[in-house]
């Protein structure tokens, strides 16, 4: 990480959702594993959900915490597979307004591609901004979850971070 440790450190508000038909509070290791990333850098957890392999009501979640001024980020885990259930990134594409970062997927498979081999290929990690909300969609394994926060949002979420970080462009997201 490239933190100038002369700037202040700036937290921002993060909601966690898990996409699962199967896992429960008492199940979801993957969202306690970004739960407890997100405020071990510092930030605060906003919101918390478990949501099932629903696109309508994945993108009805994505919506509410998109129009909650409370929340700036949205990371996510779990559906982004292959298979028919696997629907997180189809619920996005239903979003208004939404644009695609591209790069945060291909990071994600380049990252995960030293930990999985070419599994990797199955995974469909994206990331999206809407409506000045940041949406960052991670498969549902712990490892993954460690790769995509590890690897690139701790450093991306991380006001510091040179030469540039996702937090530095939230006043600007919602230019016309």
């Amino acid at each position: 990480m490239a933190i100038d440790g002369t700037l202040t450190f700036k937290s921002i508000n993060i909601a966690v959702l898990t996409v699962s038909d199967t896992r429960t509070p008492d199940t979801d290791t993957s969202g306690d594993i970004l739960a407890q990333r997100v405020t071990g850098a510092g930030h605060n957890l906003a919101a918390r959900a478990i949501v099932k392999d629903d696109a309508a009501a994945l993108a009805a979640q994505f919506e509410a915490w998109i129009d909650d001024p409370a929340i700036d980020a949205v990371i996510s885990t779990g559906g982004t597979g292959l298979t028919g259930r696997d629907v997180t990134p189809e619920a996005l594409a239903m979003i208004a307004d939404a644009r695609d970062i591209p790069g945060f997927g291909e990071l994600f498979r380049w990252l995960s591609f030293k930990s999985i081999g070419t599994s990797t290929v199955q995974s469909r990690a994206c990331a999206v901004v809407a409506r000045g909300t940041y949406i960052f969609a991670l498969p549902g394994s712990n490892g993954a979850v460690k790769d995509g926060w590890d690897g690139i949002l701790a450093e991306q979420l991380d006001s510091r971070n040179r030469p540039c970080n996702f937090v530095d462009l939230m006043p600007r997201l919602r230019e016309a």
